[in-house]
Order: structure tokens, then sequence, then C-alpha cells
């Protein structure tokens, strides 16, 4: 919570002047790197995050429970029954877009979802995904 917290506030606060999906990208990618040195954000490793299924959610077992198969599509919750915007960014040019909100739906997501915080090279890898689907 408290890395969270600490990163959004600085994506915030001018650390990153992140506007748009490629400069979050980038931000996670560069986080990865630290990590794991020639890291390189991959639609197709955020594809398979995107679609695959955790034992840990009852009801949500992966990001398609709720939000569709076709990502360009409106989801609704699985539980709340509320409607969630489309998650691809060609169909929700909002997606990706602001810093504290993009860290704030992994953060809950991620718990909900796969049972632990998403690292941040599954971030870049999701967001590489979201920003190619059509």
């Amino acid at each position: 919570m408290k890395r969270s917290f600490l990163l959004a506030l600085f994506l915030v606060s001018g650390g990153l002047h992140a506007e748009t999906p490629g400069q979050i990208l980038q931000h996670y990618a560069s986080e990865a790197g630290k990590t794991q040195p020639g890291f390189t954000a991959s639609a197709q490793r955020g594809e398979r995050l995107y679609r695959q299924a955790f034992s840990i959610a009852e009801g949500m077992p992966a990001c398609t429970s709720c939000h569709t198969d076709a990502p360009t599509r409106t989801g609704q919750h699985a539980i709340t029954g509320k409607r969630i915007q489309p998650l691809a960014v060609a169909a929700n040019s909002e997606r990706f877009t602001e810093p504290a909100k993009v860290e704030k739906w992994f953060g809950r997501n991620c718990r909900e979802i796969i049972g632990r915080p998403c690292t941040a090279s599954e971030k870049a890898d999701f967001i590489a995904f979201m920003s190619e689907v059509r």
C-alpha cells in the first residue's frame, strides 16, 4: 500500500508527468528494468495476464470476468453489476492517462484477481496489450 501511494504521488507530483498510456507504460518498463535488465514490455505477455484464470477470486477468476474477452467492449462487474468502460485505449481514450487512477486500479484489481500486487513488468505488459488491441 505504501509503495503504491508513493508511486502515485511520484507520478502526479512531477517525477513523471504522464498523460498518455505510452508514458505510463514507459515508467513501469523503466521500473521493471531496475530488477530485470533489458526489460521490454510485451503485449503478448499482457494478453496472457489479461486472459489467465487465477484460483484466488471466487466469481472473478480473471480480468475477463468483468472486462469481457474483448477489452474494446463495455464490461460489467461480476459481483456488483456496475458497468465498466472498455479497457482498450482504442475504445476508451481516457484509459491509462491518470497515474493515480492507474495505480489505484492495478492495486485493487491485482489483489482481488491475482491475490498479490502486480509487478512493474506485469503492469507494463498489460498496458502494452491494452494499447495495441483494436
